[in-house]
């Protein structure tokens, strides 16, 4: 990224839009401060657009894998068993509890 002061940004206005446009953002400072940023257009309308929601999201997923969720033979994704404390483990865990 590209930085320079709004009174470089004054005098080279020209050159820092050139920047922009060819994809490199530029950081406007004021007293070494960012207080802005030139980009392009395009890079605009990508940070202008509505971001999706959890289920938005979720539903595109499904749209997009739903040969596997409806294939009978799959059964979800294996949860390995290491994965999870057991009862001991549990045990314990209470039993530090207690203990204090």
């Amino acid at each position: 990224m590209c930085r320079a002061t709004i009174y470089d940004a004054r005098n080279n206005f020209s050159a820092l839009v050139k920047l922009a446009e060819g994809g490199e953002p530029v950081e406007l400072t004021r007293h070494d401060k960012p207080v802005a940023v030139i980009i392009s257009w395009k890079d605009y309308e990508e940070v202008k657009k509505p971001k999706k929601n959890f289920i938005e999201k979720l539903m595109e997923l499904r749209a997009k894998y739903a040969d596997v969720f409806e294939d009978p033979t799959f059964n979800g994704l294996e949860i390995p068993k290491d994965g999870y404390p057991d009862e001991e483990y549990n045990r314990k865990i209470a039993k530090m509890w207690e203990e204090e």
